[in-house]
């Protein structure tokens, strides 16, 4: 089709979306309504009308899948409003309601209420659980500062949260498992009803997106000037900001308490929007949410045609992110603007003596120590040598632990000189994600145990996505924002697969969340012996490789003129990050933050030099790791809380550290 052909016909289309829009979204409708139903249209008509149902299929009918659809129109059109809204004041396309922490919040108050309050009446729990989702959001913005809205560091900082958060309702489901067998599926999030109740609760809650529709537009227009330039013409900036503020997130909050964590619809729905030629803040915020609502349709539509297909029944949830992930990733293959680059800088790097040496290996060996004899019986803590079963059931996990932390701490080290980005880490770049997907996966296409997956397995899975990742960042220059961010993805995809497998699972649920959780707690002694094996060989290639990895970090030019095969070097690199990663989630389950925490205090302590930051930091995520299974062990005895979530906890809060500090200093 010549230029100028194609340029008129997608003028015509641009200026007839909506009603091609609503034509579809009707066919849609139409076509979800005769999926798996033998009722002639006549009989569904009737039902709508009013006719009493009689037989089964006519309740099936009547009370799930009408309800079903109304639920998913509802919910989409608001989830496409709210991040329209978002994204037109925060001007950030990459900007939506769930990357602002809002499901990790609700999750977390769920489970609280769940565990410790049963009894509460269901409008108090939902309202609870929009409290959870609503301080959630609030801590992401305090974070990220109201000027960094507009770029890339309010979406680390809402991941931040996400695995804080995450951590703690981990740690928690795992304590009180007993609460929380019916709440899976709602993390998955779920459309399906048994009747009108959730919908009738949901709606009126819904109705201020009316008067948003109508009086926002002008506010949002307004906006678009900038805020000196909208208070220039008489509008109130802050008082603004605040009311749309507060409109979306009881919008967004709404939705999550009626459905679970439904993902992407409101990061996609805008970006569509503008791609069909909205410009203006009226156009958007109407089209958003149409389009929300037709995506969220097909997204459960594509879930039930594959639920019908197989013997599982898959959430809307993890349609919706199979579905938004590589329209994600399409984004951030986008060229990046100013905003979104990163200043985001590691501690600065101090030089190390022989002091700092002997202080590293005797907090590593003090480390060991306490993990050995000093313990929690119940009544007091007490410094006593494990008598030998004792030290048969401990001896395993500790040993595990210090070699995990040597292993995560290599690998994340590799990370950072190789890609010269302080924020990369194995599982912030979803590299321990693949391997823990790859092995979810196996499970649930085979129905064995994890424990009779091997590091094979493991290690198909963090190869494969660290691949992919490296493909899709080389368009990008390997540019540090576009690498997080396709690391996010990537990761939420993972993550989406994993929930899906939580929802359908059967008993081997809390045996998959626990190894999920990072834990030594069913290590054996032969495992343990494995595991520090490969560490110790893994650390001392690293070693090896360490003049490759001292050039590399300087330049490629550089190691090119030194005559060094760059290519070679930097693929066996790589290589032995993925080895890493598939050693440590094979046996304990992903470990979260050792990758990023322990280069980065290496650097704080004085390691400048590949070989010594290598070295630095095997003993800090040893000695960290250590003490995160020894606290785990004894903390809320007799119960246990996984190492990976404490260090995933503590993890999360250095993170918030460093965006804190750059915030700052910026």
């Amino acid at each position: 089709m010549p230029p100028r052909q194609k340029t008129a016909w997608q003028a015509v289309l641009f200026q007839q979306r909506y009603p091609i829009c609503l034509l579809i979204l009707l066919l849609t409708g139409s076509g979800y309504l005769q999926l798996d139903t033998p009722l002639s249209l006549h009989q569904q008509w009737l039902l709508i009308t009013g006719r009493t149902p009689e037989q089964f299929q006519e309740f099936v009918y009547l009370f799930a899948t009408l309800p079903r659809l109304a639920m998913a129109l509802i919910v989409g059109a608001t989830l496409g409003l709210a991040g329209s809204m978002l994204q037109q004041v925060t001007r950030n396309p990459l900007l939506s309601p769930l990357t602002l922490g809002t499901s990790s919040g609700a999750w977390l108050a769920l489970i609280i209420v769940s565990v410790w309050f049963p009894s509460l009446a269901p409008d108090t729990t939902s309202l609870l659980v929009m409290t959870g989702s609503l301080l959630s959001m609030g801590l992401v913005l305090t974070i990220a500062g109201i000027r960094q809205l507009a770029g890339l560091p309010v979406i680390l900082a809402g991941m931040a949260v996400n695995i804080l958060l995450g951590s703690i309702t981990s740690a928690i489901i795992l304590l009180r498992d007993q609460y929380a067998k019916q709440l899976f599926i709602w993390g998955a999030g779920d459309l399906a009803q048994n009747d009108w109740q959730w919908l009738g609760w949901l709606a009126p809650k819904l109705l201020i997106a009316l008067p948003i529709l109508v009086f926002a537009p002008r506010l949002l227009q307004l906006l678009k000037l900038g805020q000196q330039g909208a208070g220039a013409r008489g509008l109130s900036v802050t008082p603004a900001l605040l009311i749309l503020f507060a409109a979306t997130l009881w919008l967004v909050s709404a939705s999550v308490t009626a459905v679970g964590i439904i993902s992407f619809i409101g990061l996609i729905a805008p970006n569509i929007t503008r791609l069909c030629g909205a410009r203006t803040a009226k156009d958007q915020l109407w089209f958003s949410t149409i389009m929300g609502a037709l995506l969220l349709l097909f997204a459960d539509l594509f879930a039930r045609l594959i639920s019908l297909w197989t013997i599982e029944i898959i959430p809307t949830g993890t349609a919706t992110a199979i579905c938004g992930a590589p329209v994600l990733i399409a984004l951030a293959l986008k060229k990046m603007r100013a905003e979104d680059q990163l200043s985001l800088q590691a501690l600065p790097f101090r030089r190390i003596r022989a002091k700092h040496w002997l202080l590293l290996v005797s907090v590593t060996v003090c480390s060991f120590i306490v993990a050995s004899v000093f313990s929690n019986n119940g009544e007091f803590w007490q410094w006593r040598l494990p008598d030998n079963a004792q030290w048969q059931l401990r001896s395993p996990r500790i040993v595990a632990a210090l070699a995990a932390g040597i292993t995560m701490a290599v690998a994340g080290t590799l990370l950072q000189r190789l890609i010269y980005n302080p924020l990369a880490s194995p599982d912030l770049l979803g590299v321990s994600a693949g391997a823990s997907a790859a092995l979810v996966l196996y499970t649930l296409i085979f129905g064995e145990p994890l424990t009779s997956a091997g590091p094979v397995i493991a290690l198909a899975g963090s190869a494969g996505l660290l691949l992919i990742l490296l493909v899709l960042a080389k368009r990008q220059q390997f540019s540090p924002a576009a690498i997080v961010l396709l690391g996010i993805s990537l990761t939420a995809l993972v993550e989406a697969l994993i929930q899906f497998a939580l929802a359908n699972g059967n008993e081997n649920v809390y045996a998959i969340l626990a190894w999920l959780a990072g834990s030594t707690y069913r290590v054996e002694a032969t495992q343990a012996a494995v595991l520090l094996a490969g560490s110790l060989l893994i650390l001392l290639a690293a070693l090896l490789c360490s003049r490759w990895l001292t050039l590399l970090s300087i330049g490629k030019p550089l190691a090119l003129g030194r005559g060094m095969p760059v290519t070679t070097s930097t693929w066996a690199l790589l290589s032995l990050v993925a080895l890493s990663c598939a050693l440590v989630t094979a046996i304990l389950g992903p470990i979260g933050f050792i990758g990023l925490l322990a280069p980065h205090l290496a650097r704080l302590s004085g390691a400048q030099s590949a070989r010594s930051q290598l070295v630095t930091a095997a003993l800090l995520g040893a000695s960290l790791l250590m003490l995160a299974d020894w606290l785990g062990r004894n903390l809320v005895y007799p119960g246990q809380i996984a190492a990976g979530t404490l260090a995933s906890a503590l993890g999360g809060c250095y993170f918030i550290f460093l965006l804190l500090r750059s915030k700052i200093h910026a």
